[in-house]
């Protein structure tokens, strides 16, 4: 597509039908894994790489294609993203076993890329003035997606079965693939340079090192010698890859951009931010299933919990769209103080008031709302606060660290919950009672780091020349 024929608005709404498809993606397969578990016949453990392979995949290609399409293209490397989406989808509806579905989770996990390259595509088109607005909104997108997969998992699969938690995101996807070949031009801002290959394998290697032990720990234990021996790889991959990246002309991570003010708070609130959102939208929906014998739970189907929790996606779309008036008004350092106070509401709320749905749903709503409000503030945050040729790999990497708080808040809620069993051995309510508490303690930390995060001044407009 031309330049001249491009319009910022019908970009956005491909590059939101995009996010949609693929964040719903995201969190459709996690309420159904048991399903999936008796139809392919095979272990807890090994249904639940369905998740943790894709988490890896994602975390790998996102910096990286980020960082790639900061170099060759932005919507080069989008298409790429969302045709490999495409092909995962399809291999993993028709696959015969688990074996097959996890390398088709690998595949999708390319498609984490969209994210900061939508970003990046914004950052470049849009009047500057407009920029804030839609990053909020294709954050809201993005943050509503995740919770809408939650919702629509069982109605699915309860009507047509599980396969078709891939099918039909893979009609979706390649209908928005079509969309932006079609649509939306190729950005005009280009940096030269080359891939730290050396940089980019140390970064796979310490990321696979500590998110494999985060998703195991419930099972393999905490002080497990794999357990450990892995987060001790981590922390020596970790070192050697920032030696690394500091002594390399092109690298793959700048760490001078991540040590701005801006870039490392704005991370570190993404970290707990996403420890709260994983633990919330994982941990939920299992509460409202346990059975009504227990004597808290209520004995949900996956439709009726998804019901529960469709405020949380209501208000999660709302918070994304009212964060650029917010912005404009407040600013997005107040907007992030804002939604941290939210969760902390929130999460106090699910520790003491979870005896009725309805009060799940409202602190849900609550919950939700902080949490639109949060995407879009530190998505602003970060494109706001580099230079326009980093701001895919910027973005790319507070897609990964709020990846990482992810793991990191379900491995210690699952951690909490299974040290807390009843006689019979289902999960007892105190372990869901402290697990929330330390959800809202966690969220008072967020408050107290978003309170650190410098304001950010607008940036000027960059020039739309080639």
């Amino acid at each position: 597509m031309s330049r001249t024929t491009a319009s910022p608005r019908r970009t956005f709404a491909v590059l939101a039908s995009a996010a949609a498809a693929f964040s719903v993606l995201q969190s459709l397969v996690s309420p159904v894994l048991p399903t999936i578990q008796r139809d392919l016949g095979t272990t807890q453990s090994a249904v639940a790489w369905v998740l943790t392979a894709w988490l890896l995949s994602a975390s790998v290609a996102t910096p990286l294609l980020g960082r790639i399409g900061d170099m060759i293209g932005k919507r080069r490397i989008l298409l790429i993203a969302l045709g490999a989406t495409v092909a995962g989808c399809l291999l993993a509806a028709l696959a015969p076993n688990i074996g097959v579905l996890i390398c088709a989770r690998v595949i999708q996990g390319l498609g984490g890329a969209l994210f900061p390259v939508s970003f990046g595509i914004i950052r470049d088109e849009f009047p500057a003035e407009r920029v804030p607005s839609a990053v909020g909104g294709l954050s809201a997108i993005l943050a509503a997606g995740g919770g809408a997969g939650i919702v629509l998992s069982g109605p699915i699969v309860a009507a047509l079965g599980w396969r078709w938690l891939f099918w039909i995101p893979m009609v979706l996807v390649a209908a928005a693939a079509v969309m932006v070949a079609r649509y939306v031009p190729e950005s005009p801002v280009r940096t030269p340079g080359r891939v730290a290959w050396p940089a980019a394998i140390l970064l796979s290697g310490w990321l696979v090192a500590l998110l494999v032990p985060l998703s195991k720990a419930s099972s393999w234990g905490w002080g497990s010698p794999i357990v450990i021996t892995l987060f001790v790889l981590a922390a020596i991959g970790f070192t050697a890859w920032v030696w690394v990246e500091l002594r390399s002309r092109d690298p793959l991570v700048d760490m001078r951009m991540m040590r701005r003010p801006v870039v490392w708070t704005t991370n570190l609130v993404a970290l707990l931010f996403g420890a709260g959102m994983f633990a919330v939208t994982g941990f939920l929906p299992v509460f409202l299933q346990i059975p009504a014998g227990t004597g808290y739970g209520f004995g949900f189907t996956v439709a009726q919990a998804g019901l529960v929790m469709l405020p949380m996606l209501a208000t999660m779309s709302l918070g994304g769209f009212l964060s650029g008036p917010l912005g404009r008004l407040a600013g997005a350092k107040a907007q992030l103080v804002g939604s941290a106070l939210l969760s902390t509401a929130s999460c106090v709320a699910f520790t003491h008031f979870h005896d009725r749905p309805w009060k799940i749903a409202v602190a849900g709503a609550v919950f939700g709302l902080g949490l639109g409000l949060a995407y879009a503030g530190m998505s602003s945050l970060i494109v706001q606060g580099v230079p326009p040729h980093q701001t895919g790999v910027a973005s790319g990497m507070n897609a990964n660290i709020r990846n990482i708080g992810g793991s990191i808040g379900t491995a210690v809620f699952a951690s909490v919950v299974t040290a807390h069993l009843q006689p019979g051995g289902s999960p007892a309510e105190s372990g869901f009672t402290w697990g929330f508490l330390l959800l809202a303690a966690t969220s008072a930390i967020t408050v107290v780091l978003a309170l650190l995060v410098p304001t950010v001044r607008r940036q000027a407009a960059v020039p739309l020349q080639a």
